[in-house]
């Protein structure tokens, strides 16, 4: 495993989703630390806490827990944008080694449009990931967190 030094060369995952949901809703998924503990990580780690201030400059942590094992992996960062509805873009970083070596830190962007025929387009980028592994890595991961968001979606948003 390599670690690309060169920011700007490290890879990007891009991803794209439409829930049938109201914009609304998958808004509230993102942005409350309660809602987002009941849908955000993958099934084999999914998150057991959080918190959230929710501001530009503002910080967030997450807690996610193998049910298998009981190990906890640890991940925060900073809210950079924040358009309501529309735009959310905040920083990520594991806390400790995870995967493929030291923690760095990445830039999440989520976008969310009304998408053709109904509901929500949510369009997904995840910059700056070390490595071809971590990319791989956060694609199964972010893959598996927006199925357990589709389910969470199509419970009407319910716990």
């Amino acid at each position: 495993m390599t670690v690309i030094e060169d920011v700007a060369l490290r890879p990007t995952l891009h991803m794209q989703r439409v829930f049938d949901a109201p914009r609304t809703l998958v808004w509230r998924a993102w942005t409350s630390p309660e809602i987002r503990v009941l849908w955000m990580g993958p099934v084999e780690w999914p998150m057991v806490a959080g918190t959230g201030d929710f501001r530009v400059g503002g910080a967030w942590r997450a807690c996610l827990r193998s049910p298998e094992t009981g190990e906890e992996l640890w991940q925060g960062g900073v809210y950079r944008e924040i358009v309501p509805e529309e735009r959310l873009v905040f920083t990520f970083k594991w806390d400790e080694s995870h995967e493929d070596g030291p923690p760095v830190d990445t830039l999440v962007t989520v976008v969310l449009s009304d998408a053709p025929g109904g509901g929500t387009l949510m369009d997904f980028t995840h910059e700056g990931l070390k490595s071809e592994q971590s990319l791989t890595g956060h694609e199964h991961g972010w893959t598996s967190t927006f199925d357990r968001l589709q389910a969470f979606l199509a419970a009407g948003g319910a716990s």
